[in-house]
């Protein structure tokens, strides 16, 4: 991945992924979170596991990221966009629509 790609990719994550790594962990401890997704096998849900990986990439200082850390982002920028416009109407506080997102680092209600 070339140096504007990144740049790019580095733009959107960052503007899409509104939860603080902090805000992130603690959200990914709860039940909810764990519930949330989809399980493979009964183990952890793909969006779980990316929100434990987001975590690290947000608190990696960006001259250390690699390859794969940016094609991840890439991967997260496109699940948010795509999940944003599959909003339900009304109140979403307590939805799995929510709940998915937020594994993925992105709070709509923020």
């Amino acid at each position: 991945m070339d140096g504007d790609e990144r740049k790019e990719v580095d733009q959107a994550f960052r503007e899409l992924v509104n939860m603080t790594p902090a805000a992130l962990e603690k959200w990914l401890a709860t039940d909810r979170s764990r519930s949330a997704g989809q399980h493979k096998d009964g183990g952890e849900s793909t969006g779980h596991a990316s929100g434990r990986r987001i975590v690290e990439i947000l608190r990696t200082q960006k001259s250390d990221l690699s390859d794969d850390d940016y094609l991840h982002m890439r991967k997260v920028v496109g699940y948010i966009r795509r999940h944003l416009a599959q909003r339900p109407q009304g109140d979403v506080r307590d939805t799995k629509w929510r709940d998915s997102l937020m594994n993925w680092g992105h709070d709509p209600l923020v």
